[in-house]
């Protein structure tokens, strides 16, 4: 049998128990947590933030530094995501990157070295702090990625805050098919900690010195 099929079959057939109504961690703690570290992030990451900033414009001055998006986030509010511009204006916007077909021909030369670094996802860090995101959840989506959001719905992972980086994040990006992704949200939801958050963020960090995961576009 097919391993897409099998995957989708096997989630298909799970009972998904639901989310805690209350969790100390998840409804107290983390968000200070986000707060306090997202505010020293964005201190201490002033400076190269503000030298990028510097680069892109340099290197396209008609075109806006920061690439704003409107993605879904927690319990399906709509909210503008933060990133810095990697890509030319004419690129399709309302298209996740992973569908694009040839990629390569919007990605600014400035922008394939800030993707690879991850350093992109800077400016969410202000997201983090108004509290559209957390530092560590399931990746925002946008509105047309359906078969996601709606597996999400299934097990739970769209009514936390979406991240920065999470659990699928780690366990292989943009490697992995969309059922797993949702299924690895789904787990975070139900298992969130302090020792998970620590763990993703670890891994989170190791992965982005490998540039582990990192595709653009469809998978040949």
């Amino acid at each position: 049998m097919d391993e897409k099929l099998k995957v989708r079959e096997h989630h298909q057939n799970m009972n998904y128990p639901q989310i805690k109504q209350f969790s100390w961690y998840r409804d107290f703690y983390k968000r200070g947590f986000d707060i306090f570290f997202s505010g020293i992030g964005i201190v201490m990451l002033a400076i190269p933030m503000m030298v990028i900033a510097l680069i892109i414009k340099i290197n396209s001055p008609q075109e806006p530094i920061l690439f704003r998006q409107k993605r879904i986030g927690k319990n399906d509010k709509v909210f503008t995501i933060l990133k810095f511009r990697s890509m030319s204006q004419d690129a399709p916007h309302e298209m996740a990157t992973q569908n694009f077909e040839n990629p390569e021909k919007f990605i600014t030369p400035v922008g394939k070295v800030l993707r690879k670094a991850s350093l992109d996802e800077l400016p969410q860090l202000f997201n983090v702090f108004k509290g559209d995101m957390s530092i560590i959840g399931p990746r925002p989506l946008i509105s047309k990625e359906k078969k996601v959001l709606e597996l999400r719905d299934e097990y739970g992972a769209n009514k936390i805050l979406p991240g920065i980086t999470g659990l699928a994040q780690v366990h292989g990006r943009d490697e992995i098919t969309d059922e797993n992704k949702a299924a690895y949200d789904g787990k975070y939801a139900l298992n969130m900690s302090l020792l998970l958050d620590l763990s993703i963020l670890f891994k989170t960090v190791l992965d982005v010195v490998r540039s582990k995961g990192v595709h653009e576009g469809r998978s040949k």
